[in-house]
């Protein structure tokens, strides 16, 4: 869990200020932030998903407990957990796909390549997920050309008016599968945290 301090406001200059966890899923659509809101004197708890309100109860008397819900366009599935700790505190955490953010993360982190690429001024995200060699730019699933290449294969796209590939090679037994995204023969650095 990532603590929150401070005050956040929305787009309406509204005050949330019951905001006590805060999160960052990485999903191959993009990264999905989720933010809790849980009043322990009045019962209220708010869900916001990307900044748009998917849950919100009020005077609930049993302050913990859990709140399922789904999210990316994948409809990944994500549970909210609501423990008690001792002197009336409360614990928050975050289970997605069945796991623990962290455990998931990290799996993310190995299922996923990840780039950001700045090409004729526009931003894109690309996403490239290893098992499926499904390619995502900003949260859209692209149609990408397959093809094998002498020293591997390649999957083309595009990216505006931009020619992009990523190319897939053999390395070592220890790396496994490099790959790389090249946007107009130009080689993308990879972003470090997904």
């Amino acid at each position: 869990m990532m603590a929150v301090s401070g005050r956040l406001t929305n787009n309406n200059s509204q005050e949330r200020t019951d905001i006590v966890a805060y999160w960052s899923v990485p999903l191959a659509d993009g990264v999905h932030t989720i933010e809790f809101e849980h009043g322990s004197t009045t019962g209220k708890r708010v869900l916001r998903v990307d900044g748009k309100e998917i849950l919100r109860r009020e005077w609930m008397f049993k302050l913990v407990g859990e709140e399922k819900f789904r999210i990316g366009k994948q409809g990944t599935k994500c549970e909210l957990r609501v423990d008690p700790l001792p002197y009336f505190a409360f614990s928050y955490s975050l289970i997605v796909d069945g796991k623990p953010l962290e455990k998931f993360t990290e799996n993310q982190s190995r299922a996923l390549r990840t780039w950001a690429v700045l090409s004729n001024g526009k931003r894109y995200r690309v996403i490239l997920e290893k098992q499926t060699l499904d390619v995502w730019v900003n949260g859209q699933r692209e149609d990408a050309e397959h093809v094998f290449v002498k020293n591997g294969t390649e999957i083309n796209f595009h990216l505006g008016d931009s020619l992009a590939s990523i190319k897939a090679s053999s390395a070592d037994k220890k790396q496994g599968v490099m790959h790389e995204l090249y946007v107009d023969d130009e080689l993308v650095e990879d972003v470090e945290d997904q």
